[in-house]
């Protein structure tokens, strides 16, 4: 795929070393929740700050569109979409409202909705502006759609590729929306503080948030894809940002999401239940991962069709599950946290 040499040499947002870096707890709050509080902000700032820069960026590009603007563009999203996946754990809190999370990224997406959707607009006599995609449904509404105009190989090779007027007027309106989106759940989660603080349940709650999204990182966006669940057969097409040759990319993003944000309140949570041995295994097993997929390509879809590459891509499945065991069965039963139902407990 053309557009897989061209993200995979962009440079990521968070460095593994950055990552360790953050785990220890720093005397910056009084209690685990201040902590995630504080981190989970620093998270909702970058991206709102990171998708500020997307939308500059799809301007620039439009205007004046030449080879140097596009590695920008593209550099720009996978830097917002990164930012993204590492908040993507959240899913309290203002996340909840309007199906924010299905806005940023539509996703799973069996039917291949963002395709038919972006085609819609692409083809509809509508103006296209912001408010258009504010009702226009979540499947055009995130990154996915940038995606497909970005990256999707057949829509490369149309008329309608990049930077056609049509399609720069759907991808400033789309980028836009999303930067809206990331500024109100940074200013919602702001507005949240005093309540989250108060409410001794999001302790539990932030835990259980991080627990589902690595089952769900496990089960759906390395399990399906790889096989191991469903129809049994690897298929590189069921992973999110398949057409970007991101997927890997991605899950790194997620998992150094977890590590910064939501590592260090947990650290302290533990440590004030005489539980700091449970928090050493949790960085080890962090450590394990992230340095499994610092050697790996952004892409999931070479590991896949290669059965050396396979092996590769299990050992990283692998330290997934050890780190998914630590979390929600060592660490939660030692803190009395009950598993909760998730979106991947069963279609």
């Amino acid at each position: 795929m053309p557009g897989s040499r061209r993200f995979g040499r962009i440079t990521r947002s968070l460095t593994l070393a950055a990552a360790i870096t953050a785990l220890p707890v720093a005397a910056l709050a009084d209690t685990p929740r201040e902590r995630w509080h504080q981190d989970i902000a620093t998270g909702y700032q970058q991206l709102a700050d990171h998708t500020q820069q997307l939308m500059d960026a799809g301007d620039s590009y439009c205007q004046a569109p030449d080879a140097s603007g596009r590695r920008q563009l593209s550099g720009a999203w996978l830097q917002a979409f990164e930012s993204w996946q590492q908040v993507r754990f959240v899913e309290f809190g203002p996340i909840e409202q309007d199906s924010l999370a299905w806005q940023f990224q539509f996703w799973p997406d069996a039917k291949n909705l963002v395709a038919r959707k972006v085609n819609y607009w692409l083809s509809a006599e509508t103006e296209l502006t912001t408010a258009t995609i504010d009702g226009a449904g979540v499947a055009v509404q995130g990154f996915p759609a940038l995606e497909f105009l970005l990256a999707d190989p057949r829509f490369q090779q149309s008329e309608q590729a990049l930077p056609a007027e049509r399609s720069c007027q759907l991808f400033n309106a789309v980028s836009s929306h999303i930067h809206a989106n990331a500024l109100e759940l940074q200013q919602q989660w702001q507005a949240m503080k005093p309540h989250y603080l108060a409410t001794d349940d999001y302790t539990h709650g932030t835990i259980r948030s991080a627990m589902n999204a690595l089952e769900i990182l496990q089960d759906r966006r390395m399990g399906a894809p790889m096989g191991l669940r469903g129809s049994g057969r690897r298929n590189p097409y069921l992973a999110d940002a398949w057409r970007s040759e991101t997927s890997l990319a991605g899950i790194r993003a997620s998992i150094e999401g977890l590590q910064r944000y939501f590592a260090p309140g947990l650290m302290a949570e533990l440590a004030a239940q005489g539980h700091a041995d449970l928090g050493e295994q949790l960085n080890d097993a962090f450590e394990e991962v992230l340095g499994d997929l610092e050697n790996a390509p952004a892409g999931m879809a070479p590991l896949i069709e290669d059965d050396e590459g396979f092996g590769q891509l299990q050992s990283i499945y692998i330290d997934v599950v050890q780190l998914e065991q630590t979390l929600n069965n060592d660490i939660a039963a030692a803190l009395g946290v009950i598993r909760g139902f998730n979106s991947s407990d069963g279609d």
